[in-house]
């Protein structure tokens, strides 16, 4: 190909020169010849793209394909029921509940419903009315002075810079209009968190930004008057890790850490910042239940809790033998899922590392239930929480309410770009490019924040009343079933075959 491109390149000039004597206006061609030349030999003795040096200009159609394939497969290949993380169906579930317009399908299920892996509800023959209002549940235990309650479906943990400061604003106002609360994540308070009013739980990681020394460690003082100042912080949460990169710090890039930024988490401006993969204030589990009891003084006693994705289950039963032996304890405890989601992160820590949601959460709820701490000590499920049937199942797994961080995002309009991780999200939601981020209106996008969580807890009172349920709490996997319990069943009533008994003769099977 080398050797085809400079027999081309000779013959494109020596073609224009002669076009040139007849018509000096062909000359104009040499204008897009000759770079496109001096490129194609640049990339012949250039030593870093082996695709280039081979095919000099021919090359680049690689790559411009390559950096399309995610619309391509999304717009052109993709299926409604395929998708990940998320399907086309899911998403567009979102987007209609958020515009508050229909959300019905038609011509039924596009499931392989008889498969294996297909998960349904055992509906009642008698159900319920549906209740007029979610119920809401209290946060707060012995030790806690000012608890709160808390709604069914809340924003999980997300933080400027992050996000875009139109993506935060609309987001806590959303919050703000139908009564939830607005995980800060662990990129500290900052003004668009505050200015609509929402309800805040403020998230504090392994970088303490918003109440750390120059040194990077907990400022008991700079934390106590943050609270002190901004009466919307309802709620405090310590993250030991997090479902999409356990036991791995947070990463900021440099071009999301502008000024602003920095100023909100005490840092360097234009630097990639990565938090520490723990804890500087505590070391052991014993520590960590002191230090939730200092943030919940310093609060002046707000419920105060921790959130993990589960890796060695002997180090969670470990710390409840310490909570019960101690008496020390959190307000709630917010398991993540490794399934979680997060703007940047290690492919290896993705996919790799960390307990799934369900298992997790059957066991953090089982585990508290038998060291006696349950009742005062609330689980918040978050990980992959975005229809009402995945919020109900939640419920059942052992959660007492739901986060969810991806669900808000396309509420805002999130497109699933895979993106988040570059600066340049189109939708303006995971980026600090000023030309992307006035794509968002926030006065719109609040109105869909607030649609979405309202249709959701909507369509999840309609499912409880179709179980015939009266009460979130009743809620358990007896209200769910799988696919290959269909075939246990067929064995069941058919030990010699369902298919056989079918088929046996023209009356089989009734």
């Amino acid at each position: 190909m080398r050797k085809l491109f400079i027999i081309i390149a000779f013959i494109l000039l020596v073609l224009i020169g002669v076009l040139g004597i007849i018509d000096h206006r062909a000359f104009w061609a040499y204008a897009v010849v000759l770079p496109l030349i001096a490129l194609g030999i640049y990339n012949m003795v250039q030593p870093r793209h082996t695709i280039l040096r081979n095919f000099p200009v021919l090359g680049y159609a690689r790559y411009m394909f390559e950096f399309i394939a995610p619309e391509i497969q999304q717009y052109f290949i993709e299926r409604h029921t395929d998708g990940r993380p998320f399907s086309r169906q899911q998403r567009s579930l979102v987007y209609q509940r958020a515009k508050n317009v229909g959300d019905t399908v038609p011509f039924g299920t596009q499931l392989d419903i008889n498969a294996a892996n297909y998960e349904g509800i055992r509906h009642s023959i008698y159900p319920k009315e549906v209740p007029a209002d979610p119920p809401r549940v209290k946060i707060g235990g012995e030790f806690c002075t000012k608890p709160y309650m808390a709604s069914l479906l809340n924003i999980s943990a997300m933080s400027f810079g992050a996000l875009s400061d139109r993506a935060v604003l609309a987001l806590n106002t959303g919050a703000r209009k139908g009564g939830f609360y607005h995980n800060t994540g662990e990129g500290g308070l900052s003004e668009h968190h505050l200015k609509p009013g929402g309800d805040l739980v403020w998230q504090i990681g392994t970088g303490y930004f918003g109440c750390r020394t120059k040194d990077g460690d907990f400022d008991p003082e700079l934390f106590r008057s943050k609270v002190a100042e901004h009466h919307q912080v309802r709620m405090i949460e310590l993250k030991l890790s997090q479902g999409a990169k356990p036991g791995h710090g947070g990463v900021l890039p440099a071009v999301k850490n502008s000024e602003e930024i920095a100023r909100i988490r005490h840092i360097v401006p234009h630097t990639t910042v990565l938090s520490p993969p723990g804890h500087s204030a505590f070391t052991d589990g014993e520590g960590l239940l002191r230090f939730i009891g200092q943030l919940r003084e310093l609060s002046g006693g707000l419920p105060v809790g921790f959130k993990l994705c589960i890796g060695r289950t002997e180090e969670f039963t470990e710390l409840c033998e310490k909570m019960v032996g101690t008496g020390m304890r959190p307000d709630f405890i917010t398991v993540d899922g490794a399934e979680g989601g997060t703007g940047a992160s290690p492919l290896e820590f993705t996919d790799s590392v960390g307990m799934p949601i369900e298992p997790a959460l059957m066991f953090v709820r089982r585990t508290l239930e038998r060291f006696g701490l349950h009742g005062e000590i609330k689980i918040i499920a978050s990980g992959k929480v975005l229809t009402a049937a995945s919020l109900m199942k939640m419920l059942a797994l052992g959660a007492d309410l739901c986060n969810s961080a991806r669900g808000f995002m396309f509420s805002l309009g999130c497109i699933q770009a895979l993106r988040c991780n570059t600066n340049d999200c189109p939708t303006g939601i995971t980026t600090q490019d000023p030309a992307l981020v006035r794509g968002i209106v926030v006065s719109e996008k609040c109105e869909r924040v607030f649609n979405f969580h309202r249709n959701t807890l909507l369509s999840l009172m309609e499912l409880l009343a179709a179980c015939g349920l009266d009460n979130v709490d009743d809620v358990n996997m007896s209200h769910f079933m799988r696919g290959d319990e269909f075939v246990k069943l067929a064995d069941r009533y058919f030990p010699d075959g369902l298919n056989k008994v079918m088929y046996a003769s023209p009356g089989g099977g009734r």
